[in-house]
């Protein structure tokens, strides 16, 4: 029998909570996955491209095997890091420019527009002017949010004028953080004249949007966009908050048939190929309309353990065949369960974290509870508004992972580990960080 060669991954931002699902992939065995970067150096404060490149390609030109694939999960700048050290190096990703269409909300909306109708009003706020107001057409309440931003952060809901002002205020001082590094990004692109001066500190405003929320997950194989997951996104009660992802979405089938639709015309005008992406959307139930919030140009490694639990394969499966040449097609419900959900316990105030259980105790109550895995965020004694990466509205605590039966099942089992875990907060700030709605 031939002797399977090693094919070497290099994974940029890989984190200990994804290797063991990599790791879990079929074929595995055969895989060398490889770090490549690390989260500190990729998220913490202002990043600077040309040093993430030159650091990135430090490690790979000392690699001394093949250089098969470079993939990330992560958004800006490892989204944008993929394709530009793929090409370098000759491996298959999707282009630059399909990347960019994506993270920049002005351009996708522009993008979006050519293909659908189902997107919000939008247009831009000058954030050097005296005197800022909403542009023309697009009406309270609405969402404020920068060109780019990690995890919503600096994205803020309004309802009037002084609720505009004061979030105007707040992105004109946090925009350049994110906003620096994306230009030098935008400076290697050829831009259309539709996207001449806009660059990478722009502020987008775009009316609110109001139902359910729903994420689809895809990829684009040879030109052909293919859907293969729609999840249901809850929030927590009067919050633009996530409280859980659920997988498979429980909305009627002549809906997910539009998500399907309106998903993969969306990505093949974008023109991304050999990647995969996710689209969270809004559904109403009263109109049966459907309205698309944003695109993540990557598959999103925090539903991966869903579609583990429920189809038997996680999806970092795909996007390791798209990045190796394969087709990533699958068959779904091969799994041991029903329904998945990632569950974000949050918390709504600034303080400090105590009791935060040891990893033997949470490999403990892992086993006393079938069906689940957790990942606990903050630090002992960590004040929370230290923590990276987080909304303008709460603050991650926990990342909590149940399979079941039914709906009522995963809650059981949510609710069982938030017992468990038995974590403690010092209020040093009191209130909560807000509850707009989208």
């Amino acid at each position: 029998m031939p002797e399977v060669k090693t094919k070497h991954i290099f994974v940029i931002g890989l984190d200990d909570s994804n290797l063991p699902v990599l790791e879990a992939v079929p074929d595995a065995a055969s895989y060398q996955f490889h770090r490549l970067l690390t989260l500190q150096e990729l998220q913490e404060g202002e990043v600077s491209v040309p040093a993430l490149m030159e650091k990135a390609r430090g490690v790979l030109d000392a690699h001394p095997g093949s250089i098969d694939a470079i993939v990330g999960y992560w958004d800006f700048p490892v989204s944008t890091l993929v394709p530009m050290l793929g090409r370098e190096y000759g491996v298959r990703t999707t282009s630059l420019e399909s990347v960019v269409k994506c993270e920049h909300k002005y351009w996708s909306r522009l993008e979006q527009r050519k293909v659908i109708d189902e997107y919000p009003r939008f247009g831009r706020v000058d954030l050097d002017s005296n005197d800022p107001k909403p542009p023309e057409g697009v009406n309270f309440p609405l969402w404020l949010k920068p060109a780019l931003a990690y995890s919503s952060e600096l994205a803020y809901g309004v309802s009037d004028m002084k609720e505009f002002r004061e979030a105007v205020d707040q992105i004109r001082a946090g925009i350049g953080r994110v906003g620096r590094p994306f230009d030098t990004v935008l400076d290697l692109l050829e831009l259309p004249s539709e996207m001449e001066d806009v660059g990478g500190q722009l502020c987008l405003a775009e009316e609110a949007m109001t139902g359910i929320q729903v994420a689809v997950e895809g990829y684009v194989h040879e030109g052909k966009a293919t859907v293969y997951g729609v999840l249901d996104s809850i929030n927590y009660p009067a919050s633009p908050c996530f409280l859980r992802h659920q997988y498979p979405s429980t909305l009627p089938p002549t809906v997910i048939r539009k998500l399907h639709a309106v998903s993969e015309r969306t990505m093949e005008q974008i023109g991304m190929n050999e990647a995969t992406f996710s689209i969270e959307y809004f559904y109403d139930p009263q109109t049966q309309d459907i309205s698309l919030l944003e695109i993540n140009p990557r598959h999103s490694q925090s539903h991966a353990e869903l579609f583990d639990y429920v189809d038997g394969v996680p999806n970092h499966h795909r996007m390791i065949c798209l990045a190796l040449g394969r087709d990533p097609s699958l068959p779904g419900g091969k799994g041991p369960y029903a329904m998945a959900a990632k569950w974000y316990y949050r918390w709504f105030g600034d303080g400090k974290v105590h009791e935060v259980p040891s990893p033997e105790r949470i490999a403990a109550i892992q086993r006393e509870i079938p069906g689940v895995r957790i990942d606990v965020m903050p630090g002992e004694g960590q004040k929370l508004s230290t923590m990276s990466g987080q909304d303008s509205y709460s603050y991650e605590v926990a990342h909590i992972v149940t399979g079941g039966d039914d709906e009522e099942d995963l809650r059981r089992k949510f609710d069982r580990c938030v017992a468990a875990l038995g974590l403690s907060f010092d209020e040093t700030e009191p209130g909560g960080r807000g509850t707009k709605t989208k």
